[in-house]
């Protein structure tokens, strides 16, 4: 959308120069309901800001709407969406901030360069799926998509203006005799049920926009509104000029019954292969980027095991945090000794050479095993996957050795070294297993049927009863050495990063006002340090004796980052300019990489107090980030590997996507890449892994 001047005659001419802390540069549109403003937040990022006209902001109704299209930007703020910024409702002049997307509306690109070709048209539609995926998995139906409501950002189209939006539960009803919509993209029953409108509106709506950008008129073509509203509810759709490979489909959208239209997963099942494309094109348009200095400092944790030949890679191994030591929770991995291996998996891995480490790719089983969960330890790549634990040459891609499960369902979580051991833990039978480095024979087993939580650190397992008891078991033996509650603490959640050693106990109070961190030492259960700390929060790192966490608002969004000394009692907090729905981190010297569930990807420097760079990526769904001086990465549900430069914000490389069968499913936790000296291993869906040169991602 390219930005005007404001020289308009009347009450608009004379538009606020402020909207909150936003400073209003440009007018990038006017619409019945308000004007969008480019404009400036106090650090100088640009936002999009809608102000509501006059007369508007003095109908309650309609402030009561704003507040609901404020709440639904808010709900779906995503990668196929502009993330909300702030916002007052409230405000003599309501208005909203959200994100700044450069690019033209469909409406515009249509009108400008014509009817779109069959492959791009085929690309928008599984992004436009993907967006509505997104938007009703969290209860809202936009009620309004139509060409000027799509941007086409270079990433991909994202889905703007919930101005009419409605959460399937709200209480707000349309006033008798008024229909809110735009008839050429409105469905049947928004004209004859208003108020039993739904997700397969949407659906509807879709269909009229593929029509639109296919031919540049819609499936519902007249001057007239009430004509078009008659057509709608009575008439068979006119798909002359939809290419042939895509008319099926969009027909099926413009079902006249809701039910006889295809859900989002359904179009996305029909357009995988297009929509894996799509998802894999470069995606990241330019970005401000906010300072410049190099993130410090490698965390790293010696290899308990001896080094390897001449050749293999060095003991050194980075350790993001939460990446390698994971809290198992609720439901159990399950494990039991077979002699066989698990089926016939390939043997030889797939090798490629370059300049100082050759990528390598495998896969440990055979059959559709899922995407393998992996950590580093004992001087092996660890993996998990539905019925097998297998271990990896990191330098070769080698099986080193199979162990078979049981239980043919996938573990939660990746094997984790402790003790110089493997350690997997069995959900069904409850029970932990110890298993061989060297040859993944069971070395001893532990009933966990009286404890809820498995967390491991410095050579101990924790394991945190029903009752907020806590026993230590040694991670080599196998035995008791300690049992009884963490003081300050009665249900003691754990977190532990590698390189102190300690173990990091959290509660929260019931009103979410402050939450206590407790370091605990591991051997012995005795608590180093106690902070009472404000809000909710959660550790997600160490870095120089300091304990970084994330704090989380009521909404279950990260909205600011804390850094705990415990030397000096110091708390330093530093607030998002955005807050992140569903966030991974990781800790790498003072800085903090926070990945979104929608693909924002934000750089922190608590040193500094300020949040370095922000990155939209179209990554729906990510892992944890890991980083190291040059990079940070993360994965893909596609089965990307995706390298961000560290220092500017920028894409700097990624994989191709390795789908799996079951491509149309959600995973609900993605397994964090690995980095092992300059190499950073990975795996996918289609049950691969796989391990590239981490020093130049470009040449991936």
């Amino acid at each position: 959308m390219a930005p005007q001047r404001n020289n308009g005659a009347g009450a608009e001419a004379e538009l606020p120069e402020y909207a909150g802390h936003y400073r209003l540069e440009s007018c990038l549109g006017s619409g019945g309901m308000g004007v969008v403003h480019l404009a400036r937040s106090t650090s100088g990022m640009r936002v999009a800001v809608k102000v509501v006209h006059a007369q508007y902001a003095r109908d309650p109704e309609f402030r009561g709407r704003f507040r609901q299209e404020v709440a639904a930007a808010r709900r779906v703020s995503g990668a196929f969406t502009a993330s909300v910024v702030d916002a007052d409702p409230e405000a003599e002049r309501p208005w909203m901030a959200t994100l700044f997307i450069p690019g033209p509306t469909l409406a515009d690109q249509v009108k400008r360069n014509g009817a779109m070709p069959s492959g791009e048209l085929r690309r928008l539609m599984a992004g436009l799926a993907e967006a509505l995926r997104d938007i009703h998995r969290v209860g809202v139906v936009h009620r309004d998509l139509k060409p000027s409501n799509v941007l086409l950002a270079e990433d991909g189209p994202k889905v703007i203006d919930f101005g009419i939006s409605r959460p399937k539960d709200s209480e707000l009803r349309t006033e008798t005799g008024k229909l809110i919509g735009t008839p050429p993209f409105m469905a049947p029953e928004q004209f004859r049920r208003p108020r039993e409108v739904g997700p397969a509106a949407d659906i509807f709506a879709l269909g009229s926009v593929m029509v639109h950008a296919a031919t540049g008129r819609g499936p519902f073509d007249s001057d007239s509104p009430y004509v078009v509203a008659y057509q709608v509810v009575h008439d068979e759709p006119d798909l002359t000029g939809v290419p042939e490979n895509l008319a099926p489909l969009v027909l099926r959208c413009l079902a006249k019954e809701p039910d006889d239209r295809p859900t989002p997963d359904e179009l996305m099942r029909e357009l995988r292969s297009v929509a894996a494309s799509y998802d894999t094109q470069a995606f990241i348009p330019a970005q401000r980027t906010i300072g410049d200095s190099k993130p410090e400092g490698v965390v790293r944790s010696p290899d308990p095991r001896p080094e390897g030949p001449k050749g293999r890679l060095r003991k050194g191994v980075i350790l993001a945090a939460g990446a390698l030591l994971l809290a198992t929770g609720g439901a159990f991995a399950s494990v039991q000794l077979l002699d066989g291996s698990g089926g016939a998996p390939q043997e030889s891995s797939t090798r490629s050479a370059s300049a100082g480490f050759d990528a390598w790719e495998i896969k440990p089983g055979s059959g559709n095993r899922g995407m393998p969960q992996c950590s580093y330890g004992v001087g092996k790549l660890l993996c998990s996957q539905a019925g097998l634990i297998s271990a990896l040459d990191p330098a070769k891609g080698k099986v080193l050795w199979r162990h078979a499960l049981s239980d043919p369902s996938a573990p939660d979580g990746p094997p984790v070294a402790e003790g110089g051991l493997v350690h997997v833990v069995m959900s069904k039978e409850q029970r932990l297993v110890a298993l061989d480095p060297a040859s993944g024979a069971t070395r001893w087993t532990l009933d966990i049927s009286a404890y809820g939580r498995v967390q491991y650190a410095g050579g101990m397992v924790l394991l945190t009863g029903s009752d907020g008891t806590v026993t230590g078991v040694d991670g080599a033996s196998g035995k008791q050495v300690w049992s009884h509650r963490i003081a300050g603490q009665s249900a003691p959640n754990f977190a532990s990063f590698g390189a102190d050693g300690l173990a990091y106990a959290t509660s929260t109070t019931a009103d979410g006002a402050r939450t206590r961190a407790s370091a605990v030492d591991p051997q012995t259960g005795e608590v180093r340090w106690d902070a009472h700390l404000k809000g909710v929060l959660r550790p997600v790192g160490t870095h120089d004796g300091k304990v970084f966490f994330m704090s989380v608002d009521n909404y279950s969004q990260a909205d600011a980052l804390v850094r705990y000394a415990p030397e000096s009692h110091a708390t330093q907090s530093v607030a998002l300019d955005t807050p992140l729905l569903a966030a991974g981190a990781t800790v790498h010297g003072d800085t903090v990489y926070l990945l979104a569930g929608g693909g924002g990807l934000v750089a922190v420097d608590m040193e500094a107090r300020a949040q370095r760079w922000r990155l939209e990526t179209s990554v729906s769904q990510g892992s944890a980030p890991v980083a190291d001086d040059r990079y940070v990465y993360f994965t893909a549900a596609d089965g990307r590997l995706l390298a961000v430069d560290a220092r500017k914000g920028k894409l700097a490389g990624q994989t191709r996507a390795r789908l799996g069968e079951d491509s149309d499913r959600v995973v609900l936790a993605l397994p964090a890449p690995v980095i092992i000296e300059d190499s950073v291993h990975a795996a996918a869906p289609d049950g691969t892994v796989f391990a590239v040169d981490g020093r130049n991602p470009s040449t991936w």
